[in-house]
């Protein structure tokens, strides 16, 4: 896995929860959580600007697949975006890779972890996206990092 700094992203229909990871890969941390804008694509356009901010070498867009393992309008809208970004990207001349990641259950563990926390109703919906990309890049993470030698 190449050395850098990675985006972990949360997509869903009203927010984008985006993470971030150390440059060595090691640990993922919420970054932020973004509206979703279909009709502007004022979102795509934020995380290019975090991919370029963060010098990020990476794009990791969780793909919610059912327990099955069918994917739904989730998924579709997921892929939309990934490629979107990706393209956006590639047109800004940041030649950053867009990896999809399977995030089955991530938002409700993260849910679950900040019921336990404690925090509730709008609280809770403002900071569950980013916890749920952070479970989906540190996923992706654990995933790809070399073993130890």
């Amino acid at each position: 896995m190449r050395r850098g700094r990675r985006l972990g992203v949360d997509v869903g229909a009203v927010r984008v929860g985006v993470a971030l990871s150390d440059p060595d890969g090691v640990l993922a941390t919420p970054l932020v959580t973004l509206p979703r804008d279909l009709a502007h694509k004022t979102d795509l356009q934020a995380v290019a600007r975090l991919v370029a901010e963060h010098d990020a070498v990476g794009v990791v867009v969780g793909l919610p697949r059912t327990l099955a393992n069918r994917e739904g309008p989730a998924a579709v809208a997921a892929r939309e975006f990934a490629t979107a970004l990706a393209d956006h990207l590639r047109s800004a001349r940041m030649e950053v890779p867009v990896d999809l990641a399977d995030e089955r259950l991530t938002t409700v563990v993260a849910t679950r972890q900040m019921r336990e926390s404690g925090r509730k109703g709008r609280r809770q919906r403002a900071v569950v996206d980013q916890v749920a990309a952070v479970a989906i890049l540190q996923g992706w993470l654990d995933a790809h990092r070399a073993p130890p030698t």
